[in-house]
């Protein structure tokens, strides 16, 4: 006789829990049937029912390891432009034990989406969706005067998500050095370097300078 539909969804959420906490101590790449049903304290046979191979359990840790994302980040905020942006940034670094484990969970599963094309695809929409939460504030900063106008909103982005998962990285491997309120304060500096106008100089300007102008030595 099959489980009632509520028993098969609370063993769902054991499994999950089991899976979510496999990921937080181990990574992706310890992610086993047999170490999810020690976890679980059941029988690698009854995983098996849930996920018939490595593959399907991957993808459904994914989809965990997404949920809870989710569940943490792309809260609404009562603050626009950099304030927002700033809290957003904030939400991704190893600041609580809790953001530590969410990132131990990520950065291990990059290798796994490395060698395949469809865990990647995933990784990249993933990217994509945090860039485009975030593209708002910056475009929001930029009306309300916080960024000068001649900076350029995508690159703004990029910049940011990339110095925010440098720092999560970074604070994963050298926690000592790069403890939660150095991290804070690297994306203080970073975010009052974008108050300032571009020093990027566009090709027409350089074009047009005077002929005469020599190097600095």
């Amino acid at each position: 006789m099959p489980p009632a539909p509520g028993d098969h969804e609370a063993r769902r959420r054991d499994v999950s829990e089991a899976v979510w906490r496999v990921l937080a101590e181990r990574g992706f790449g310890q992610l086993t049937l047999r170490a999810v049903a020690a976890e679980l304290g059941a029988s690698t046979g009854m995983l098996t029912h849930y996920f018939p191979a490595k593959r399907d359990l991957v993808r459904y840790a994914h989809s965990v390891a997404e949920e809870r994302t989710l569940a943490t980040l792309y809260r609404d905020l009562d603050v626009t432009g950099l304030a927002a942006l700033r809290a957003y940034l904030l939400d991704v670094l190893s600041l609580t034990p809790q953001a530590v484990a969410m990132n131990r969970v990520w950065v291990s599963f990059w290798d796994a989406a490395i060698g395949d094309p469809e865990l990647a695809a995933t990784e990249t929409a993933r990217y994509e969706r945090w860039r485009a939460k975030l593209r708002p504030h910056v475009v929001a900063a930029v009306g309300n005067g916080e960024i000068p106008p001649d900076r350029q909103v995508d690159d703004v982005v990029a910049s940011a998500a990339a110095l925010t998962h440098g720092l999560v990285v970074q604070a994963l491997f050298d926690p000592d050095r790069f403890p939660p309120d150095r991290q804070i304060q690297l994306i203080d500096d970073y975010l009052r370097t974008l108050t300032c106008p571009s020093t990027t100089e566009s090709p027409k300007r350089r074009a047009t300078r005077p002929a005469t102008d020599t190097p600095t030595p």
